[in-house]
């Protein structure tokens, strides 16, 4: 009789380093400009299987009250509200469900982004774009990531009409992601 080995998985946890990593989003503005901002507060982590990226799981969260456009009348509108929230959603958070492989060094991830306590399930198409040790001997790996949502489908359905007709905001949101993650020594 032989005895059954399960093989173990080893993992490796990388923490969101958030001096290095930017969520960003633009959004049309009177439907012929457009109006771009970003969340300062980033948190997160990623969990990969060594033998196996496409099985990490990504954990993001964003402080809604960190939006900034560069204009503090616009800010305190989006945190109210008619917008984010910020009093009974004070967070924005993305799980991920699966990774699908592309070419070369990118892929899919495939994940729920949930805003103003709604969930939907959202595709970001992404990049490994490198990986280096720092200075102090820590390894550090980027990525970058793009989506578009619809600002609708997550509650965000504050809108103005323009007399000379169309709206003021658009319903389309493109969010950039830029992130630089920081290996963690293992246990």
């Amino acid at each position: 009789m032989s005895a059954t080995v399960t093989p173990s998985v080893t993992t490796t946890t990388w923490q969101i380093d958030p001096t290095h990593s930017h969520v960003e989003f633009a959004v049309k503005h009177l439907m012929i400009a457009t109006v771009k901002g970003r969340f300062a507060d980033v948190q997160g982590s990623v969990v990969a299987n060594d033998d196996n990226p496409s099985d990490a799981k990504i954990d993001v969260t964003i402080a809604a009250a960190s939006i900034d456009t560069r204009q503090e009348q616009r800010d305190t509108h989006l945190r109210s509200a008619d917008f984010l929230d910020v009093e009974r959603f004070p967070t924005i958070t993305f799980k991920s469900k699966r990774i699908e492989a592309q070419k070369g060094d990118e892929f899919r991830v495939v994940g729920d982004l949930t805003i103003r306590g709604t969930t939907r399930e959202v595709t970001l198409d992404a990049e490994h774009t490198g990986r280096a040790r720092d200075p102090w001997g820590n390894d550090r790996a980027a990525f970058t990531a793009t989506t578009k949502v619809n600002r609708k489908e997550f509650g965000l359905t504050w809108n103005q009409a323009l007399e000379a007709g169309g709206v003021l905001v658009g319903d389309d949101l493109k969010i950039t992601i830029d992130v630089e993650l920081v290996k963690q020594a293992k246990a």
